[in-house]
């Protein structure tokens, strides 16, 4: 009883301390997808870090109510059996140490049977920065396509780093952006991903770099269009903005939408019949120590949690919103979660503040994998 009552006070002790007074009750912005995913057999999760704007989610109380899954200390957890195939209305309440409802959202939680997709074949593009050129990720999702009830599946690219497996290649590299994949052009690589031009944007017959992705396909695909193409990035685009400035920061965020809208837009129209998934820009190490060794008080966790945060709700915005975006790609694009299942604490190493350990790379990869297979069903 002592403990219990120890552990209240230390609450309500951590609620009063000013150094969070920016990012307690109606500050804390709980934001959730329209739509979560599941697959029977693997393991979701969504992480109370990850959706609201705290630096410490410890004094606050989070109850999950949804007929599955279940919740613990820090996440809302599920590993789904054959009884729970359908969609599932999940709602998250938080409250103060005291009980004192705050905020709550919803979003719908998509089970999808473990063989969905089984009799297809699928072609499956991955864009991104460092977190897809470590290929640990790709590789998870490679894993997992290889177990019994799924489909055939290719992986083009023109990136095969050394620990990919087998069959796995993509178009990610270290430090890259939204930017520089709409608009790069280097006239003299030196054989690195970081000179180099970007796979998409070629010379056009009078020598302006153009972006031409009907060009890559044709180059390097004998032509054929892939059926979804992956994008994972928005870390390098925002990272250095000021967090202390939302009108920056969202300045910062208005200028690679507008750079993500272009190279979408040229998907589109070379890859008409192509669904485009827009993985959501994951949550950084819980802890400070990752920051710290990385970049020695330049920048702070708290800092990019800030950015990452509002990244998270421009995403989510603009391309779920029906009256925000480009209307014309709306129809074959989605929003694929990957910040929820991704654990800001075990998934990373005590010494990185963006770059996950391999269990979080896997996390990663079993999320994309719960909504291509949620994906796949919807073609059947």
């Amino acid at each position: 009883m002592f403990v219990r009552i120890l552990g209240v006070l230390t609450a309500l002790l951590t609620l009063a301390q000013p150094s969070l007074a920016d990012d307690t009750f109606e500050n804390l912005r709980l934001t959730l997808p329209q739509d979560a995913f599941a697959v029977v057999g693997v393991e979701t999760n969504i992480y109370f870090d990850n959706i609201v704007l705290t630096q410490n989610t410890e004094p606050f109380q989070f109850t999950f109510d949804c007929r599955i899954g279940h919740t613990n200390e820090h996440r809302w957890s599920l590993t789904a059996t054959p009884a729970d195939i359908g969609c599932h209305r999940l709602t998250v309440v938080v409250r103060d140490a005291i009980g004192n409802h705050l905020t709550e959202a919803s979003t719908q939680v998509h089970v999808t049977p473990a063989d969905s997709g089984s009799d297809h074949r699928v072609t499956l593009l991955l864009v991104g920065d460092s977190l897809t050129h470590a290929t640990h990720w790709p590789n998870e999702l490679a894993r997992l396509l290889n177990q019994p009830g799924n489909p055939v599946w290719r992986m083009p690219g023109t990136h095969r780093p050394k620990n990919a497996a087998t069959g796995v290649a993509h178009e990610g590299y270290g430090g890259w952006t939204w930017q520089r994949f709409a608009s790069q052009y280097e006239p003299h690589p030196d054989g690195t991903y970081r000179k180099r031009s970007s796979p998409f944007v070629f010379l056009d017959p009078s020598d302006m770099p153009v972006l031409n992705v009907s060009r890559y396909f044709d180059e390097t695909n004998n032509g054929e269009r892939p059926d979804v193409v992956f994008f994972l990035l928005g870390i390098n685009d925002c990272f250095s903005a000021n967090p202390d400035d939302l009108a920056a920061t969202d300045a910062r965020i208005d200028t690679m939408l507008i750079y993500a809208d272009s190279l979408l837009s040229a998907f589109r129209k070379a890859a008409p019949n192509t669904d485009l998934a827009i993985c959501v820009t994951t949550p950084p190490n819980s802890r400070e120590s990752g920051f710290e060794a990385n970049y020695k008080g330049r920048y702070t966790r708290w800092g990019w949690k800030r950015i990452q945060h509002r990244i998270v709700e421009r995403l989510l915005k603009h391309y779920q919103s029906p009256t925000i975006g480009d209307p014309e790609q709306r129809g074959r694009m989605y929003v694929v979660p990957t910040h929820l299942n991704l654990d800001p604490m075990d998934g990373y190493p005590e010494n990185n503040g963006v770059h996950p350990n391999p269990y979080g790379y896997q996390q990663i990869g079993s999320g994309v994998y719960a909504w291509l297979k949620w994906w796949l069903e919807q073609q059947e």
